[in-house]
């Protein structure tokens, strides 16, 4: 007991937020070098590493291990921050490396215990049918068991700092810092920058679909109209009714909707079918009646 008392006091805490930096950074590595290794197989036939891609990211995690853990006792994001693994089992008041027997389980749990979750189903689903229902069900029942414990691990990791994940709890391996650290500064105006901005981005998602976007258009023109004048010839043109109000050509199957202006069957029907509420830019009625222009006044306005 008091050795292990010793242990704590002699080695540099790490803190919670260095420890899951270096497991996010571990991911983030592991990605990044399978979409790399992915995209050199872009021109083959499609579902050329289907077959074997779990043995092949075992193959990419052997590479990492065996220059990480192995050579440095640490992973790519624990040299980053300046962490490596330490034996916390040692008898000595001094961590020492990790064993050789504790690097080898360690590939054990991870790359093993990760190809055999990829492959468990594939291993038994030879075998008849009802055997490969009780080992799926067994299967199931260890890997609900697995994330339990793991669940509870990072709990108590929560709570005491120590042993992220749950392989280091059980190989008896701590993540300590290689130099004496300084205390960290962290800074959250980034963090506050990024919530301010997904909570407005939120709200505007929120609010967008419960405002008529279209009618707001035709309410803004309708306003700007009066204000930025029109020139006599086109008032001219649209009392006559030689052009649509919408799109201001002259009009093609012209219809009106009860006011004065004319529009074309499409623009109209279009408007009308996107917006029920749809007003005209021109003077702002709404369509109480939707009804073609007469053929005599249509080729009468046509002679003229």
């Amino acid at each position: 007991m008091a050795s292990s008392i010793g242990n704590e006091k002699s080695v540099n805490p790490v803190l919670r937020i260095s420890q899951l930096d270096a497991l996010e950074l571990n991911k983030a590595l592991e990605q990044l070098v399978w979409s790399q290794f992915t995209s050199c197989f872009h021109g083959f036939k499609p579902g050329v590493l289907a077959h074997f891609e779990p043995e092949v990211k075992a193959f990419f995690c052997l590479i990492l291990w065996k220059f990480t853990i192995y050579s440095k006792n640490a992973t790519v994001g624990q040299a980053i921050l300046n962490i490596q693994y330490k034996n916390n089992l040692s008898q000595t008041e001094k961590c020492q490396p990790l064993s050789k027997h504790q690097k080898l389980w360690y590939l054990i749990f991870t790359v093993g215990g990760r190809w055999l979750e990829e492959r468990c189903y594939d291993l038994f689903s030879n075998r008849q049918q009802q055997s490969f229902c009780k080992v799926k069900s067994y299967i199931s029942f260890g890997s609900g068991l697995l994330k339990l414990c793991g669940l509870l691990n990072f709990l108590i990791f929560l709570r005491k700092g120590t042993f992220a994940t749950l392989t280091e709890r059980i190989l008896g391996i701590r993540s300590v810092f290689c130099k004496p650290q300084s205390v960290r500064q962290i800074g959250f105006e980034y963090m506050n920058r990024e919530l301010l901005w997904h909570g407005f981005a939120e709200f505007l998602i929120y609010l967008i679909p419960f405002i008529n976007v279209q009618k707001l258009k035709l309410k803004i023109s309708s306003w700007c109209l009066p204000i930025a004048g029109l020139s006599n010839n086109e008032n001219t043109l649209a009392a006559h009714c030689r052009e649509c109000s919408l799109c201001g050509e002259w009009p093609t199957m012209p219809h009106t909707i009860g006011c004065p202006h004319v529009f074309c069957y499409y623009c109209i029907k279009s408007n009308f079918l996107f917006d029920m509420y749809f007003t005209c830019p021109k003077c702002g009625s709404e369509v109480h009646n939707l009804q073609p222009l007469k053929y005599k006044i249509e080729m009468t306005e046509l002679r003229v």
